[in-house]
């Protein structure tokens, strides 16, 4: 099957997880780190999921799932151990629904992911290997530490700089341009991300023909 790539903006958005255990407690807080407002539907919860219930986190339903439960949810995680029950739950999904290891009852499947801060990858095998993809994503989080996401977030600093500070255009572009080369990310690889910073700083201070002001990222 071919997927279509697409990282989802759930800020708000109404998410109903049907399960309790391991599986959805790791469901249910990618949700809630993507802003989602989350219903967990379970007899019983994990610790995790009671510790993020007491927190306010969540909303519990403490029973087996019941038809209708899913009505008005944008995204369902189907998660629990009967195959009839998740069933059900694929069919009454109005949006996006996901069950747990059983391919052709979902419209989406969910990716292994790599993040840091704004920097998101996603790694997917179309379901064909799910062990492949865990076994990438470490791959690429050692590959890709928290150098990332502290570049980023300098980035968009001294891109904010360069676009009031650099009068000819082409200087501009071409500034911009090699803040994302492919010579900066061996950089950043091999010397971290304090020298890379310094060096793209000295290099926007000639340009302007400024004293080096710092646009540091901690």
């Amino acid at each position: 099957m071919n997927y279509y790539p697409v990282h989802l903006n759930l800020s708000g958005k109404k998410a109903v997880v049907a399960g309790g255990g391991p599986v959805a407690e790791r469901k249910v807080f990618s949700l809630i780190a993507a802003g989602a407002s989350v219903t967990v539907i379970s007899p019983s919860l994990t610790k995790g999921l009671m510790e993020m219930k007491s927190a306010g986190s969540i909303t519990h339903r403490g029973r087996a799932y019941r038809k209708g439960d899913v009505r008005g949810a944008f995204i369902v995680i189907a998660a629990t151990d009967s195959e009839e029950t998740n069933r059900l739950i694929a069919s009454e999904s109005p949006g996006l629904v996901n069950v747990v290891d059983v391919p052709k009852l979902c419209n989406f499947i969910a990716p292994s992911v790599v993040k840091r801060g704004p920097f998101v990858l996603s790694i997917s095998t179309s379901g064909a290997s799910p062990a492949l993809s865990k076994s990438i994503r470490k791959e690429l989080q050692r590959l890709y530490g928290n150098d990332i996401a502290r570049y980023l977030g300098f980035v968009r600093k001294i891109r904010a700089r360069a676009l009031k500070e650099i009068g000819d255009r082409k200087k501009r572009e071409a500034f911009l341009k090699g803040l994302g080369s492919p010579k900066v990310l061996g950089l950043l690889r091999k010397r971290g991300f304090g020298p890379v910073q310094d060096e793209i700083i000295a290099r926007l201070a000639t340009l302007t023909g400024k004293k080096n002001r710092q646009t540091q990222q901690s």
